[in-house]
């Protein structure tokens, strides 16, 4: 392979002679060293430098290596590719706590090289067939392309992407391998919330229209693209469900009378609309990470609160979306009492219901919501007497 070596562009500084004349001297735009910048995860201490990083992103990091671990357990072996490193905390974490066989830790811009390696030499490198990790600098998709091309397949890749995770969803697919896992994430906020339906229609294959749960339809977009993706590489076919609402439509006393439709159906798919998570995995993770110690502290809380919450959204009765607290106090034209008083009496009624992990102020059910109002103004009124005496 031949390699193109460019040198800088040097640019002479021009002086005049002329003392009315103002000098120009121009230089090359050199990029700043790295600053330091210490930060401490799971008792992990490490340099962000210059990179984006999140602390409050922590618990997704948790449920990345405590999948990982699980993973490693089962096969006994792990090989990650971290395709956006930054500055290489998830790959340090890969490798300390779901003791990684071999990490590739990525990132496109080389000037967080000396972060990442500063970072990852808390971990021996190693060296030919007991290395531990390496250190890349290339666009993500060609990375994972060129390990397609070598067949160099891995047990999990990491793709944090910003924006839209779609455009690594196909080739991420390709070098991962069978049975093997995909972490991707998504912050396409105007294709989840239905302002851009062609974007959304052409990069992840569903035309989304605004919905008042978008961070959840945001989140089956992506396992739909993901699902739809993974088929088409196996050359198997699958089952593409759609997920429709239709607004202001009449009574149709006189079926089929379609002139009693005001207007037409507001369509929204396909989406994924089986459950969000797999419970049995994730009650794996939290034995997990009891056994960690993970639970107990501040980070910890967060964690745990979020697993049960998860576990709890599993249950396949629970329909796509979620009733927000506001919006059913605005119809009942009342104060709510506490969500769990709600939940406790959706359950009496038979109804599934749980806490929803996307908007801390919403419950998911697969009670009506004219039926949920019902059931809010039927408690309101015990209070209300009991207040009279």
């Amino acid at each position: 392979m031949s390699y193109l070596s460019l040198k800088p562009l040097s640019i002479p500084t021009f002086i005049s002679d002329n003392p009315n004349i103002k000098t120009f001297k121009f230089q090359r735009n050199i990029p700043p060293p790295c600053k330091s910048h210490c930060q401490t995860e799971r008792g992990h201490q490490f340099d962000v430098g210059n990179t984006f990083f999140r602390s409050e992103s922590a618990t997704a990091r948790d449920l990345g290596v405590l999948s990982a671990a699980l993973y490693r357990n089962t096969t006994g072996r792990l090989r990650v590719l971290d395709a956006m490193c930054g500055c290489g905390i998830r790959s340090l974490r890969y490798l300390a706590e779901a003791d990684a066989d071999f990490v590739v830790a990525n990132d496109a811009n080389e000037n967080t090289r000396e972060i990442i390696l500063g970072n990852l030499s808390r971990v021996a490198s190693g060296s030919g067939e007991g290395k531990r990790w390496e250190v890349n600098h290339l666009p993500a998709t060609r990375l994972l392309a060129e390990c397609y091309l070598r067949k160099d397949y891995f047990d999990l890749i990491d793709v944090d992407s910003f924006g839209s995770g779609s455009s690594y969803l196909r080739v991420a697919l390709d070098a991962v391998k069978l049975g093997g896992l995909l972490y991707i994430t998504s912050t396409d906020g105007l294709s989840s919330g239905g302002h851009r339906p062609q974007q959304s229609l052409a990069a992840y294959g569903a035309y989304v229209r605004p919905l008042p749960y978008s961070n959840e339809i945001g989140l089956r977009m992506l396992i739909e693209c993901c699902y739809k993706s993974s088929v088409e590489s196996l050359c198997l076919a699958g089952t593409i469900v759609l997920s429709a609402i239709a607004t202001d439509v009449g009574t149709l006393e006189h079926f089929p009378g379609m002139n009693l439709v005001k207007r037409s159906l507001v369509v929204s798919g396909p989406l994924w609309t089986g459950p969000l998570h797999n419970a049995p995995h994730l009650t794996e993770m939290m034995s997990l990470a009891d056994q960690w110690g993970w639970f107990g502290d501040g980070e910890g809380n967060n964690l745990e609160k979020l697993l049960k919450q998860m576990i709890d959204e599993s249950d396949p009765k629970l329909p796509v979306g979620y009733l927000n607290a506001d919006e059913i106090a605005s119809r009942a034209k009342l104060n709510l009492p506490p969500l769990s008083v709600i939940m406790n009496s959706l359950h009496k009624g038979g109804y599934a219901v749980c806490r929803s992990h996307i908007a801390p102020n919403a419950i998911k059910t697969d009670c009506p919501m004219v039926e949920c109002v019902k059931i809010v103004k039927d408690l309101q009124q015990p209070a209300e007497m009991s207040s009279c005496h």
